[in-house]
Parts: structure tokens; C-alpha cells; sequence
């Protein structure tokens, strides 16, 4: 991949670092903008009372807070109290009339057997009966539970005590056992006044004498206590407990809120109102979170370029380029997503996914590409989503990404443009099972035309991704100087107008470079080089010889070999200038600068040692320079690795049925010469590289130069 004029210019003015900076915010921009219009509110045009003009969905899951708490409300009201039981509280009753009676029969006993003073000798009923009365208060329990002299009345005091034993062992008998009634039946607080009617009612239907009937019944009432109490701390832990098992009341994801024609109440107006849906007011948290959303791409995409192992300047490439094809795949996911306004359901799946990845597959390599998909799919799920603007669609997101893993997955070789349309239908059928899954999970009934409206759209994004490729693929190839394998393939083809001349021209150089493709290609795929570069490269690495052929000895056949008849100077002169000859050929023909490089290096800038040890004995005063090759040397292990496989196929053609261990020494001998020339400096190449490229050599010479039967000579029939 080499850098585009203007690109170069750019990256002259401006350093590498602040060049990638740039680049990344302007892409974030980008991006930006194109999915702004996607999460910008759009508030729907509705007032109270009046008539919804559409069935309005719910865009998303939402809780209902005024329907949640109201249902915890009605689920606290419905816990009954809970009343805790008081023991003892009927015998306290009972006890308490008990004592009572028993408290009257004393202080009537004590005012018997007292001597009675003048003033009650003078007035002696009056006087005693009240005496009585202040006797039995002082008796009486005065507590704040049972204070008895607020409760009973002086008259019911008095009734009291000017009633017969006879009576009183009745009234005791009565009133303690209607208490024992009633009580046993559990009173609780709130039903004492209750109970306390019944009381009165059960004594009343008892004969008393005069006023011991109420007397009896102030008794019991005063008597009376509530059995069961409410536990205040119970019930609240119940109400409390109830609550918190309520679950929430959601407005569920393509719930209907209203439908059209509906009148809008102020509970469907309050709630799309929860939703954002009629709010006119600006709001700021959908252009934060997209906003967050970019960060998150942008800071991917630079950890990934930043781990990336290339040099620099191709690094920067690949982000020029990545970032490109991102743009245009949101362009196109764009222009896809205006087509909602066909009324068409799911449009979305019409949008030609696996482009992205498959491209990049081919341009550059299936890391890239498969972290591209994975952007591409969030994106999607953000410009196709069909509810309400600021949600996502993860039907959408899982649809894409399947579509684009296949398209990566799917285009296992990347040689031939047929490959990438073989590819697309792969892929075709793979949108057909992720959208059958999607309806069938759905469990959605559709009409037959949707069925078929899905099926176009998965052949079409299928298909329609295989076919933006190759369209796109020559202009990313030209425009970045890329050498895709696909591009390589097509250079190989023997009808390219090159090869032809070299096959017409130099016959002897064409077989010789498809011999050294050969070593060539086996010895780079051995220490994980391009080897279809450098099979492609060999093919046109001596293209400069069919300028001068017969001067060649691979193209002499059995003529007279003309260096024989000229000065070493010239010789030298003539078989330097292929190299330059062949670079300029291949530029004239705009072929790949990695072909014109490898034409041009393939010797680097070794010697010359035939010519120039001939004119060292014709006694000329030289000096290697002069005879080396003006280079430059290999820059590239593929380069390196044909300088080698160059040198070898012609030493060992020139030998005679040569054996294994003669193959291995003339290839150990060439790289030893090559390295102590330091023709290999300037590349990268290993030594334990090296080592590898020497034994695929071998192997493959052993393979071409095997030893063969001799068969006997078969004589004709008759002889």
C-alpha cells in the first residue's frame, strides 16, 4: 500500500501523531452527525382530549411509577390488623365485679357493728348512707385502667349498697357471667362499645327490682375491657412485607399506549409524557449518551490501530481507509433507512451488511474487519430502530452482525471476484435463517407478502453486499495503491499484455520466472510472507529482458552467445539495465508499485563478478562499483526471498542432473554470499528465517531436479 499524492502532501505539513489525532476527531464527527438526527428528540404533536391521530406504541420498557404505587397502596390495604391477645383480661373482669360487691358488703357490715354518732342517731339513715357511699370510694381501686369511682355513679354506689345480700349475690352472678359471655368471644378495641350494648342488652333481659337493673348494668360496663389489642408494630411489618412483593407495573417494549382515534386522557397523556414523547422541551441526555456512544467507537478503533504491528505510515492507511468504508457504510445505511417512508415493515433488513466486513476482509485483513462489523451493528441498531427516536432496535444489531460475520467468515479465499459473489450468497442464506428466527421468536402472526417482502430483503442484502464490493473494491485499490490478493490473481493471468510479450519475446525468461515463482512462493509461505505476491512479482521481475533477449542465456538456445564478441564494459552495461528497464516497463503499464519494487531490487546491489573479473583480466583498471547493480537492495522479505530463489534456479540449471547434497551446498552458498554482501540489511529478515527459506528451496529443487528412470530404448517392430 502506498501513500496518495495529496495524503503525502498532508502528512509533510503535519506529524504522523497529530495527523492520526486529527483523523480520529474528524471520523467522530462524522459519525456524529450522520447518527444525530436518529436520537434527537421529535416530540409528537398531541394535546389532551383530543383525538390520537396514530396507534402510539411504547419505544421501550418503562416502569410506571403512579400505577406501581397505587398497587403497593392497595396491597397495604388489604392486610388486616393484627390484634394480639390479652390473657387474664375475663378473669380480671369478673374479679373485678367480684371485689366490688364484696367491697359493699364490707362497708355495710362495719356500719352495722359501729355506734352511731348524734347526727345519725337525729337523721340516722341519711347520715349512714352517705358515710357508706365515702367508705366504699375510698375502697374502690382509683388506677387509670379501672378507676371505678369515675365510672359508677354516686346513685349506683347508693343502689348499691341499700341492696339486699340476696340481690347483690344476683347482680354479681348476672353480670359475671355475661362477662364471661362476651368476653370469651374476643372484644377487641374498637368493638368494645359493641360489646358493651350486648352486655347491657343480655342484663336487661333479667328482672330486677327498681333501680338495680342499671345499677347491674353500669357494673358490667365498667367491668367490661377488650380482650384483644392491635399490635401497631405486626401490622405494619405485614403492610410492609405486602409492598415490597409488589412487583412493578411496566409499560412493556410495543405495548400500546393509545390507540388511533382514541381520546387522549391525562393518565395516556402523563404517560407519553414518561416516555418523552410530548415533551417540547429541549433535552440534553440523548446527545450526551450518543455523544458517549462515539468515545466508545473512536476509543477502540485507536487502542486497535494503536497495538497494530505495521509501520507507521501504512498504519495511518489503514485507519484512511477503515475510516472511509465506515462513512460510506453509514451513507448507505442512511439512504436505506429514508426508505421507511414506503411504509414497508423492516426495512431494515433490506440494508446490505456484510459489505463492511467484506471489503476490509479483502483490502486489508479479518481482524479489522470483524471489529468493524461489530461498530456497524451497534450503528444499525440506532439508524433503523422503527420506534421512537433514542432507543436502540436489538433485532436490527443482531441481524447485521450475523450478516457481517458470515460475510467475513464466508469469503474463504479472496483470489477471484467470483469467490466474493459465491460469498454473498452464503450470505443471503444466512439473513434468511436469522430472520426466520427473528419472526418465529416473535411468534408474530404475518401475512404471506411479509414472508415475501423478507425473502427479498435477505437475498438482496446478501447478494447487493457482494456486488458493492467488487464495485467499490477497484477504486479503493487504485485510490490507496492496495494490492489485494484479487488484484494479484488477475496480474498472474498469461493474457496480461506483459507476460504475453515476455512469453513471444524472451521464452527462456518466462520459464525461468515461473521457476523461481515457484521456489519463490513455497520459500515465503514457509516463514508466513505474501507468497502470492511473490509468485506474481517473479512472473514480472525480469519483464526488462525481452528488451534485449538474445543477450540473455536463458533465451539463446543454441546461438552464439554475442558477449563473446563484446568488450565487458558493454555486457555489463546491458545486463544491469533490465532491472531499470523492467521497473520502467512495469510503471508504463501502471502496474503495482510492490511489482515495480520487487523488478528493481531483485538484484539489490550485488557484483557483477563474470564481467568484472573479465575485465580485470583484460587488464583494465575497474573497481566493483562499477560492476554492481545500482539497487537499492531488498526492502522486503518477499524481495529478499526472490533475490535468493533468482540466483539458485539458475545455479542449479546450469548443473548437470545435480544431486541433493550438491543443491543443498549451492543453496547455502548463495545466501552465505548474499549475507556477507549485506544485500539483506535493509529488510527485515531473519536469520532463522533464513534457515526455513534455505530448506523450502532445497525441498523444492529436490522435488524439479529429482533423479529419473532411463528407460531402455525400445526398438521398432521387424528390426
Amino acid at each position: 500500500m502506498h501513500t496518495h499524492p495529496i495524503l503525502h502532501k498532508i502528512r509533510k505539513f503535519l506529524s504522523y501523531r497529530l495527523f492520526t489525532n486529527i483523523m480520529f476527531v474528524l471520523l467522530g464527527v462524522i459519525v456524529f452527525g450522520v447518527l444525530y438526527t436518529n436520537v434527537k428528540p421529535k416530540p409528537l404533536d398531541l394535546s389532551l382530549y383530543e383525538e390520537a391521530p396514530a396507534t402510539i406504541r411504547a419505544p421501550k420498557t418503562l416502569i410506571d411509577d403512579e400505577a406501581t404505587e397505587k398497587k403497593k397502596e392497595a396491597a397495604a390495604a388489604e392486610v388486616e390488623k393484627i390484634y394480639s391477645t390479652k390473657d387474664g383480661a375475663v378473669n380480671n373482669a369478673v374479679m373485678l365485679v367480684s371485689s366490688l360487691i364484696d367491697s359493699v358488703n364490707e362497708v355495710k357490715n362495719k356500719a352495722v357493728n359501729e355506734p352511731a354518732p348524734d347526727e345519725e342517731v337525729r337523721n340516722p339513715q341519711s347520715v349512714n348512707l352517705n358515710k357508706q357511699l365515702e367508705e366504699l370510694k375510698k375502697r374502690l381501686p382509683s388506677g387509670e385502667e379501672n378507676n371505678l369511682t369515675k365510672t359508677l355513679t354516686d346513685n349506683v354506689l347508693k343502689t348499691l349498697l341499700t341492696a339486699t345480700e340476696t340481690d347483690l349475690e344476683r347482680v354479681e352472678s348476672i353480670v359475671s357471667t355475661q362477662l364471661e359471655v362476651i368476653m370469651g368471644d374476643k372484644v377487641k378495641e374498637d368493638e368494645l362499645k359493641r360489646a358493651a350494648l350486648n352486655l347491657e342488652q343480655r342484663i336487661s333481659s333479667f328482672s330486677f327490682n327498681g333501680e338495680l337493673k342499671e345499677a347491674a348494668i353500669a357494673l358490667g360496663n365498667a367491668a367490661i375491657l377488650p380482650t384483644e389489642f392491635y399490635d401497631e408494630e405486626k401490622t405494619e411489618q405485614l403492610k410492609k412485607q405486602a409492598v415490597e412483593s409488589v412487583q412493578s407495573v411496566e409499560i412493556v417494549d410495543g405495548e400500546v399506549i393509545v390507540e388511533e382515534g382514541d381520546l387522549i386522557t391525562p393518565n395516556i397523556y402523563e404517560t407519553l409524557n414518561d416516555f418523552g414523547m410530548v415533551e417540547e422541551d429541549f433535552s440534553i441526555k440523548p446527545i450526551i449518551g450518543l455523544a458517549l456512544f462515539i468515545v466508545v467507537i473512536i476509543s477502540s478503533l485507536y487502542y486497535f490501530f494503536y497495538t497494530l504491528e505495521v509501520k507507521e505510515e501504512r498504519k495511518q492507511n489503514y485507519l484512511i481507509l477503515t475510516s472511509i468504508v465506515f462513512v460510506i457504510s453509514l451513507i448507505i445505511m442512511k439512504i436505506t433507512g429514508l426508505l421507511k417512508q414506503l411504509e414497508i415493515n423492516d426495512i431494515a433488513f433490506l440494508f446490505p451488511a456484510a459489505f463492511t466486513g467484506m471489503i476490509l476482509r479483502i483490502l486489508l485483513n479479518e481482524r479489522i474487519a470483524m471489529m468493524m462489523v461489530f461498530i456497524i451493528s451497534a450503528c444499525a441498531s440506532i439508524v433503523f430502530n422503527e420506534k421512537f427516536s433514542g432507543s436502540v432496535d436489538i433485532e436490527v444489531a443482531i441481524y447485521t452482525l450475523f450478516s457481517g460475520v458470515a460475510g467475513i467468515l464466508t469469503l474463504v479465499s479472496r483470489n477471484q471476484r467470483t469467490n466474493v459473489l459465491r460469498a454473498g450468497i452464503y450470505v443471503a442464506l444466512v439473513n434468511i435463517m436469522i430472520i426466520a428466527f427473528l419472526v418465529l421468536l416473535s411468534d408474530v402472526a404475518y401475512s404471506s407478502t411479509e414472508y415475501i417482502y423478507y425473502l427479498i430483503f435477505a437475498l438482496v442484502s446478501g447478494i447487493g453486499s457482494s456486488i458493492l464490493t467488487i464495485g467499490f473494491l477497484p477504486f479503493f485499490e487504485t485510490g490507496f495503491g492496495i494490492l489485494s490478493s484479487m488484484r494479484l490473481v488477475e496480474l498472474s493471468s498469461p493474457n496480461q499484455p506483459l507476460l504475453k510479450k515476455l512469453l513471444t519475446d524472451a521464452p527462456g525468461t518466462y520459464h525461468h520466472s515461473v521457476m523461481v515463482a515457484n521456489l519463490a512462493e513455497s520459500a515465503c509461505e514457509a516463514i508466513g510472507a505474501n507468497g502470492l505476491l511473490a509468485r506474481v512479482g517473479c512472473y514480472y521481475h525480469d519483464v526488462g529482458k525481452s528488451k534485449r533477449p538474445h543477450f540473455f542465456i536463458e533465451n539463446q538456445l543454441n546461438l552464439e552467445n554475442p558477449h563473446d564478441r563484446m568488450n565487458p564494459e558493454t555486457s555489463k552495461n546491458i545486463i544491469i539495465d533490465h532491472a531499470s528497464d523492467g521497473a520502467a516497463m512495469l510503471r508504463k503499464y501502471k502496474l503495482p508499485k510492490e511489482i515495480v519494487d520487487i523488478a528493481e531490487q531483485h538484484h539489490g546491489t550485488t557484483l557483477l563478478k563474470y564481467f568484472y573479473y573479465k575485465a580485470k583480466e583484460q587488464g583494465k583498471d575497474v573497481t566493483e562499483v562499477e560492476y554492481r547493480y545500482p539497487g537499492p537492495k531488498p526492502q522486503t522479505k518477499e524481495t529478499a526471498i526472490i533475490n535468493i530463489a533468482d540466483s539458485v534456479e539458475a545455479a542449479v540449471r546450469s548443473k548437470n542432473s545435480p544431486t541433493q547434497e550438491e543443491i543443498k551446498q549451492l543453496v547455502a552458498a548463495i545466501v552465505k554470499d548474499r549475507l556477507s554482501d549485506g544485500q539483506f540489511n535493509e529488510c527485515d529478515i531473519s536469520l532463522k528465517e533464513l534457515e526455513k527459506v534455505k530448506q523450502s528451496l532445497c525441498e523444492t529443487l529436490n522435488g524439479i531436479y529429482h533423479p529419473r528412470i532411463e528407460y531402455p530404448e525400445l526398438k521398432a517392430e521387424g528390426e
